[in-house]
């Protein structure tokens, strides 16, 4: 089975925060943590230093890729940092 995982620490949120589903919304300086594995990624996101995660609203998303799971969490990254109660975004499929 092949997986990967990327963390990113000290992402500030935007006004509003992040929608989690176990907190509600969370504010401040956070670390997002994605996890793919074959078919799915997994985001979760934590007070910087913390040792609870929650998972972000939105997650768990169909993620055929390495490489789409990787771009899904830079795209995560930048939405935690816009707030607006941001929940896992949907990224454009590519047509076949």
């Amino acid at each position: 089975m092949s997986w990967a995982s990327w963390t990113t620490a000290g992402v500030y949120t935007g006004r509003g925060g992040v929608l989690t589903d176990e907190a509600g919304v969370v504010t401040g300086d956070l670390t997002v943590h994605t996890t793919w594995t074959v078919g799915e990624a997994r985001v979760a996101v934590q007070y910087s230093g913390a040792s609870d995660w929650f998972t972000m609203s939105g997650s768990p998303v169909p993620c055929t890729t390495e490489e789409e799971s990787r771009d899904l969490h830079d795209a995560v990254v930048e939405a935690v940092r816009k707030g607006a109660g941001a929940t896992v975004p949907n990224l454009p499929r590519p047509h076949v």
